[in-house]
């Protein structure tokens, strides 16, 4: 069971990890050990997610999202299996605390009178400028 915060938590069946055999270094302990992990979270399927958060989780995960709806994730960061275990379960938890947080709504502000003067006011004398930089007609 991961506990997410004081209202969510997931449960067992919710999660697969699978053990492989991870890339980068470590000599032949690479060769011989599986260390790397990837955690499989139903996502789609879970009774513990409110609808908003599993659209927000969607939008977060990307490409860790799969067309069944679970979230993957693959970690293969240290030579061990333990460790490795315990940095995908950390992901999961900050993902889902991540999509939690529901996003604060943008209100529309308009320019203060001022400031629209300003603009152009400026635009005009950096017309002007331009203006002047044709060609000079005259003696010859």
């Amino acid at each position: 069971m991961l506990r997410i915060n004081d209202d969510i938590t997931i449960e067992d069946w919710e999660l697969t990890e699978q053990f492989m055999r991870a890339s980068g270094p470590g000599g032949q302990n690479v060769n011989k050990v599986s260390s790397a992990v990837e955690l499989r979270f139903e996502a789609e399927r879970s009774p513990n997610l409110p609808a908003p958060v599993k659209i927000r989780l969607r939008r977060l995960a990307g490409r860790r999202w799969t067309k069944e709806g679970a979230l993957v994730l693959q970690v293969d960061e240290t030579r061990s299996q333990v460790r490795n275990r315990e940095i995908a379960r950390d992901r999961l938890t900050d993902l889902i605390r991540a999509a939690l947080t529901a996003p604060k709504r943008r209100v529309a502000t308009k320019p203060t009178y001022g400031s629209v003067k300003r603009r152009i006011k400026a635009k005009k004398v950096r017309g002007e400028v331009k203006a002047m930089r044709g060609k000079v007609e005259g003696e010859e």
